[in-house]
């Protein structure tokens, strides 16, 4: 299962955000869509804040066990906010259509 959990403040400004596991939704040797669609939310966003938004954070990544944490350095940009404002609605759109079992989203007051 893969678990998101997005750190925020009490105000509800991004903090920054974990992702780890692999969905595990896949049977025998067919890719697993879920973890891929998942990657690709969450990678596009992280590169979408470096490059498109010219963001500082901090970021380490362990492809093999399907983990990455980001932390932001400060307040963000509003097209920051939005990108991963749209992460969110991807990742929990997922939820809805795939189920609890392979992915879950939380959001921690920090």
């Amino acid at each position: 299962m893969t678990i998101v959990s997005i750190r925020k403040t009490g105000k509800g400004e991004y903090l920054g955000f974990t992702c780890k596991g692999h969905a595990g939704y896949a049977r025998g040797k067919q890719p697993d869509i879920l973890c891929a669609a998942i990657s690709v939310l969450v990678t596009n966003t992280v590169n979408s804040l470096e490059v498109l938004a010219e963001e500082k954070f901090r970021c380490v990544a362990d492809e093999e066990s399907g983990y990455i944490r980001c932390d932001f350095d400060g307040a963000l940009k509003e097209k920051s906010v939005f990108l991963l404002d749209s992460m969110v609605f991807g990742l929990q759109t997922l939820v809805r259509d795939y189920g609890k079992d392979y992915l879950q989203v939380h959001f921690e007051e920090v």
